[in-house]
């Protein structure tokens, strides 16, 4: 580790900034609904073998393409529900901060059964919102140093004090990991390491190309697979409908 990264540990990975304008382009495609300009948004999206994939196109981008769900996901609630909404999201973003609740509540009243899951993977608005980087990477230390519980448990602390749109004081992440129970210093050397920049870069991709122009985006997956959108900081009966419908699909 260099000196400069010593004494500037949140320091922002170049992949995640040009991911980011990626992102910021979509934002702003969302509003104009432009699928032309979505898809020249989707060709910038560098694939794991550029030799031998082929670039996303507007008419590919959809919801079918969201990453499977496996054991590297966190998931709050059984693995096994029959319905699993898998939500992309951002730590600064004030509309993810007012929908945190929301999905809360969800869990509540059909998690506690195992008729609903929820799984979260990282979508930071990087031009934005720039502080959600190590926010994220904050979270996956979490993660690495207590498992999935302390991960869920980060996770509503950073919603819970975050003023929202960036504003968050990057001093505080070490302080949420030692308020939580966790090792300090081993936290501290975990998101100096920027060891989760690809995992987090990965979840981006994938809200992407499963047509995320915005958060909080989430993905609705029935028992028999169907996919349903459920786009922006929807009011818990919103949510409720989606599900309930989710359920009938069987």
């Amino acid at each position: 580790m260099t000196d400069t990264q010593n004494k500037n540990p949140f320091l922002i990975p170049g992949a995640i900034i040009i991911t980011g304008l990626i992102i910021a382009g979509a934002v702003i495609y969302t509003q104009s609904n432009n699928s032309s300009q979505l898809g020249s948004v989707s060709e910038q999206i560098a694939p794991k073998d550029s030799d031998k994939d082929e670039q996303p196109t507007a008419d590919s981008i959809t919801i079918k393409n969201v990453r499977p769900i496996d054991s590297k996901d966190h998931i709050r609630g059984n693995p096994d529900a029959l319905v699993k909404i898998v939500e992309f999201s951002d730590t600064e973003c004030p509309f993810c901060k007012s929908f945190h609740p929301t999905m809360q509540q969800m869990i509540e009243e059909y998690g506690k059964d195992g008729r609903v899951a929820w799984v979260y993977r990282h979508f930071p608005l990087v031009q934005i919102h720039p502080k959600a980087v190590k926010e994220a990477e904050a979270t996956e230390c979490a993660n690495e140093l207590g498992g999935n519980n302390k991960f869920w448990e980060y996770v509503d602390k950073i919603y819970e004090i975050t003023p929202g749109n960036n504003q968050l004081d990057p001093k505080i992440l070490p302080r949420i990991a030692k308020d939580i129970g966790l090792d300090e210093q081993k936290f501290n050397e975990c998101l100096e390491s920027g060891e989760y920049e690809e995992l987090i870069l990965n979840d981006v991709e994938d809200a992407i190309n499963s047509g995320g122009r915005g958060t909080p985006f989430s993905i609705v997956i029935a028992p028999n697979g169907e996919k349903f959108e459920l786009s922006g900081a929807k009011p818990y009966a919103s949510v409720k409908a989606v599900i309930e419908s989710a359920l009938l699909e069987k």
